[in-house]
């Protein structure tokens, strides 16, 4: 079983060598794994940080593009792996991550994607935000896709799916600032079931006030209500939930924002 993983980058210099060498670790576990790294012009220094990574099985397409989805996109298209997931230019994996991706995966064939858990760092590595992600996991047992269309519980960086599946499913879409992931795996569920990879986290997501999350979360739920409206319909009891818990989620989030301010 092949794994291609994608990395958007655009001047993430500053996370890039954990990133990659978190991708190039798996390849010790046995696994194989084709890299590709989709840098949209850095002028940070991440060019001279992803090339001693280069290699047979690691890609570099440097060319101008319309931010994290379109970059995504790229390598998508350009994915030869059975198993593909997208890792950021600020996230990580642990170390035995795509192993225990791929035994899920054999052991259910049935299964279009599969996730599992996936904690909240800060800049220095330190988990914090656990009772978002503790949140999270308290859904895992009841995932279905009418759980998902009421609140995203699914956390990016430790999803992975079937290759076949993306060419059903098309693109992500580029017009999408912050939930491009939520609106694609709503399309996932279309096509089949999901199962969930058990034990220890399979990633690490880097809350900084630089990333997406960080910077425009307002807009994130927003897309993310948007997106279930228009998988369930606008008064489906599925998008009524997720309104609720769009406002509830923002009200957290603006509470946090402030006690930093404060602080």
């Amino acid at each position: 079983m092949k794994f291609s993983i994608i990395t958007p980058n655009f001047n993430g210099a500053r996370f890039l060598a954990e990133t990659l060498d978190s991708v190039a670790a798996q390849r010790t576990t046995g696994v194989e794994v084709e890299h590709w790294i989709v840098d949209g012009g850095s002028t940070d220094g991440s060019l001279a940080i992803i090339r001693p990574h280069l290699g047979v099985d690691t890609h570099l397409l440097t060319e101008p593009d319309g931010g994290p989805a379109s970059a995504i996109n790229k390598g998508l298209s350009r994915a030869t792996g059975d198993i593909i997931g997208w890792l950021n230019a600020d996230d990580r994996y642990y170390p035995d991550a795509l192993a225990r991706v791929a035994l899920v995966m054999r052991a259910h064939p049935a299964s279009t994607f599969c996730f599992g858990g996936c904690r909240i760092v800060d800049e220095a590595g330190a988990e914090i935000r656990r009772t978002i992600t503790r949140l999270k996991e308290l859904f895992f047992p009841l995932s279905t896709r009418f759980t998902f269309q009421c609140i995203n519980y699914i956390s990016q960086p430790a999803m992975f799916f079937r290759r076949a599946v993306w060419q059903q499913t098309g693109p992500l879409r580029e017009d999408l600032a912050a939930a491009f992931d939520y609106e694609f795996i709503l399309r996932l569920w279309h096509c089949g079931g999901a199962v969930r990879v058990p034990g220890a986290p399979l990633a690490d997501f880097r809350w900084h006030p630089g990333s997406i999350s960080g910077q425009t979360y307002h807009r994130q739920f927003r897309e993310e209500w948007e997106a279930a409206a228009a998988d369930t319909g606008r008064c489906s009891p599925q998008a009524l939930i997720h309104l609720v818990v769009r406002y509830g989620i923002i009200a957290g989030y603006s509470f946090m924002a402030a006690r930093r301010k404060v602080s």
